[in-house]
C-alpha cells in the first residue's frame, strides 16, 4: 500500500471533517489549530459569541452521509428542524412562510456541539493526529512544507506532506501563500453592516417561541434573527448598519432601539439581559471571498471559507464547506476508479492523477461557489426587506402552485 501524508491547517468544522475524510481514505493526517482544543470544558466558550448560529441542509448532511452514516445520525439528533421563516411585525403580529411546498428543511444546530462532534470523529481515526495551538508560519508547496510554531512552547519546526489543504478561514494563511505562487483572481469585500449576538431563555422550561421556524424581524435596512437551540434557549443575532450600531451608546438607548423595532423580541430577552449582552458581545463584521484557482499543482487545495467565504444570510457557508470536502473526495475517488483500481483508498493515487484530479475540482468547484457567495448576499435584502413585499408573497405563492404541479419543471431558487 501507497504511503501518503496530508497536512490540514484549520481544525474548524471543515478541516476536521477533512481529516476524517483523508483518514478514511489511507492518508496519514496531520491537522493544526492554532486555537485550543475546544472541547475541552475550559475552553469551550472560544466558540460561543463569535460566530452566527449553524444552519445544516441537505447539502451538509450529504457531506456527513457520505463520510459514515452514523456520524449523521449523530449531528441529526442534535439538530432542530426549521420548516419556513416566521416573520414578526412591529406590532407583534407572527406569519409563517414554508421555505418548500412538499415540506422540505432546513435545521439549527450549535457550532459548540458540532465542532466537539467532528473533531471526536476526526480523533477516532488512528491515522489522524491533532495538533492545537499550532499556527501556520509558512508554506513551501513545491517541496511540500509548512513551517509551523507551537503558541505553548514557542517552538518552530517544519513538516512535511505530499498533499497540503487549507482550512483556515475566510483569512486563510494558506490562501495568501498560494497567491505567490499561482495567477489566482481573489475579492474580498466587506459589506457596511455588522452584527451582534443575544440570547432568549426557556420559559418554564420550554422554547419561548416557535422552535420549528426561523424568526425574522425584518426591518428594511437591518433584521433580527433567533434560531432554537437544544437547551431551549434561541441564539438572536442583529445584523444592521455600523452607524446604527455606532449610535447606540447607551444600556437606555438599546433600549429604546429594540423597544421600538423588537418589541416582542425585548419581552423575552428582558431588558438587563439585552443591555448586558449588547455591551458584553463583540460586534463581528461581515465579508465575501472569491477567489480561483482553489489549488496549486498537485501539493495544495484550499476548503470552505478559505476559498470562499460568504455572508450568512443564505445559511449554506458551511454546508458548502462540507460539500467541498465531499466532492474533492468524489473526484479523487473516481480518478483512481477510472484507471481501473477497485480500491477505495485514494492514496493509491499517482502524482500525475493526483494533479488531474486537483485539477478538475478546482475548474468544477469555483464556478459553483462564486454562486453561492452571490446568493448569499443577495438573500440579506430578501430576509431584511423583501419578505414583508406583497410582490414577493405573490411571486411566492405562485412559484409554489408551479413548483407543486412541475416539480421537475420549476425549482424555486431556495429549493436548489
Amino acid at each position: 500500500m501507497t504511503e501518503r501524508s496530508v497536512i490540514i491547517v484549520g481544525g474548524g468544522l471543515v478541516g476536521s471533517l477533512a481529516a476524517c475524510y483523508f483518514a478514511k481514505r489511507g492518508w496519514k493526517v496531520d491537522l493544526y489549530e492554532k486555537r485550543q482544543d475546544v472541547r475541552q470544558p475550559e475552553h469551550s466558550c472560544l466558540v460561543e459569541h463569535r460566530s452566527i448560529n449553524l444552519a445544516i441542509s441537505e447539502r451538509g448532511f450529504s457531506a456527513l452521509r457520505r463520510l459514515d452514516p452514523l456520524l449523521e445520525a449523530r449531528v441529526r439528533d442534535l439538530a432542530i428542524p426549521m420548516h419556513g421563516r416566521m416573520i414578526h411585525t412591529r406590532d407583534g403580529k407572527q406569519t409563517s412562510q414554508a421555505y418548500d411546498v412538499f415540506g422540505k428543511h432546513i435545521n439549527s444546530v450549535g457550532r459548540n456541539a458540532l465542532i466537539k462532534i467532528l473533531l471526536d470523529a476526526a480523533d477516532s481515526y488512528s491515522r489522524v493526529t491533532l495538533h492545537f495551538r499550532h499556527e501556520l508560519v509558512d508554506v513551501d508547496f513545491d517541496s511540500r512544507r509548512a513551517t509551523l510554531r507551537n503558541a505553548e512552547t514557542g517552538h518552530q519546526f517544519d513538516s512535511r506532506a505530499d498533499l497540503i489543504v487549507g482550512a483556515d478561514g475566510a483569512y486563510s494563511r494558506v490562501r495568501q501563500r498560494m497567491m505567490t505562487k499561482v495567477m489566482m483572481n481573489y475579492s474580498q469585500t466587506y459589506i457596511e453592516h455588522g452584527y451582534c449576538e443575544f440570547s432568549i431563555a426557556p420559559i418554564n422550561d420550554a422554547f419561548a417561541m416557535n422552535p420549528n421556524h426561523l424568526h425574522i424581524w425584518p426591518r428594511g435596512s437591518f433584521m433580527l434573527i433567533a434560531l432554537p437551540n437544544p437547551d431551549k434557549t434561541f441564539t438572536c443575532t442583529l445584523f444592521m448598519p455600523w452607524r446604527q450600531f455606532d449610535q447606540i451608546k447607551t444600556g437606555d438607548e438599546a433600549v429604546g432601539f429594540f423597544r421600538a423595532n423588537f418589541p416582542d423580541a425585548l419581552d423575552l430577552m428582558g431588558e438587563k439581559s439585552m443591555c448586558a449582552e449588547y455591551a458584553r458581545n463583540p460586534k463581528g463584521s461581515l465579508v465575501y471571498v472569491k477567489c480561483t484557482p482553489h489549488t496549486y499543482k498537485n501539493c495544495a487545495v484550499i476548503l470552505g471559507d478559505a476559498a470562499h467565504a460568504m455572508v450568512p444570510f443564505y445559511g449554506q457557508g458551511m454546508n458548502c464547506g462540507f460539500e467541498d470536502v465531499e466532492k474533492l473526495d468524489e473526484i479523487m475517488l473516481a480518478t483512481l476508479q477510472a484507471s481501473g483500481s477497485e480500491s477505495t483508498e485514494t492514496t493509491q493515487l499517482t502524482d500525475e492523477q493526483l494533479l488531474s484530479a486537483l485539477d478538475e475540482y478546482s475548474a468544477t468547484r469555483a464556478a459553483d461557489t462564486d454562486a453561492i457567495v452571490d446568493l448569499a448576499l443577495d438573500n440579506y435584502v430578501e430576509m431584511r426587506a423583501s419578505v414583508i413585499s406583497y410582490s414577493y408573497l405573490l411571486r411566492k405563492q405562485l412559484e409554489g402552485i408551479l413548483h407543486r404541479l412541475f416539480p421537475t419543471l420549476v425549482i424555486p431558487l431556495y429549493t436548489m
